[in-house]
């Protein structure tokens, strides 16, 4: 009798708890939904991701460079809509915010690069134990998978205004979450035009504006089929492509983004 007086406040301290734990977790999801909301009509001056990369610009750069400059959906050039739609997301205007074929691909192609590091890492560490037993040396080298997300514009957009980078079931989850709710409060042009206004293409330059203007000092309004392909590949890792924005690798996609681009339907 006396055990069951004793645990009974213990689990009325868990259910107060997780209760409160519930509130939190609601009140974060209704912040969110009202900031979505807004967005309809209030254009966001910065992202999470942007906020991130000027802390980290300034603790490491000796001189603090950022370009950004906002401008409407009819001062973007049909060229770069329709190349990020062509390189980034083909099913852009059909998909409710998340594309589960393309998440299940992603999968699979992340679970094949990951065997493949550890086989990679090793051979290598047994060609580290070989030098030893030589009396030589092998250098240590850490081998990481190359992963990929699977990620729409929109969920790309839903990290970049709130989330932070890192790679978590949990951080997944929100994202998907949150791409639902843009999804579903905003149309299609405007979740483009969002994306398009905030999204890297180099270290300091965000938005197609500020990357128009630094790669080809022209407007966003006014660049080529070519020129809005090539931005458009520097999309997955803007700061490796700017070192090297006429590499092979840039060219043959570039090319393959401006065959594609008479096909792509725009919201």
């Amino acid at each position: 009798m006396s055990s069951a007086r004793t645990s009974h406040p213990v689990w009325a301290h868990l259910g107060r708890l997780l209760a409160l734990v519930l509130i939190c977790a609601l009140s974060l999801q209704l912040w969110f939904l009202l900031r979505i909301a807004a967005m309809a009509v209030i254009d966001p001056a910065s992202t999470s991701f942007q906020r991130s990369e000027a802390v980290r610009l300034l603790g490491e750069a000796d001189e603090f460079r950022w370009s950004q400059e906002w401008v409407p959906a009819d001062q973007l050039s049909k060229h770069l809509r329709r190349a990020v739609i062509a390189s980034e997301d083909a099913g852009f205007v059909d998909h409710p915010g998340v594309e589960w074929d393309a998440i299940e691909a992603a999968l699979s192609r992340n679970e094949k690069a990951e065997a493949r590091a550890e086989r990679l890492q090793a051979q290598q560490a047994k060609r580290a134990a070989q030098a030893a037993a030589k009396g030589g040396t092998a250098p240590a080298k850490k081998i990481e998978a190359k992963v990929v997300g699977g990620s729409t514009i929109t969920q790309q957009l839903a990290k970049n205004l709130f989330l932070s980078g890192e790679r978590t079931l949990a951080r997944k989850g929100q994202e998907m979450l949150l791409a639902f709710m843009l999804e579903g409060l905003l149309d299609k042009q405007r979740i483009l035009t969002l994306y398009l206004n905030h999204v890297e293409f180099g270290a300091g330059i965000f938005g197609a504006e500020a990357a128009s203007q630094h790669y080809y000092r022209s407007s966003a309004a006014k660049v080529s089929a070519e020129q809005a392909a090539r931005l458009a590949v520097m999309l997955p890792a803007p700061k490796l492509r700017q070192r090297q924005p006429y590499s092979a690798y840039m060219n043959g996609r570039t090319a393959t983004i401006v065959a594609r681009m008479s096909s792509v339907e725009l919201p």
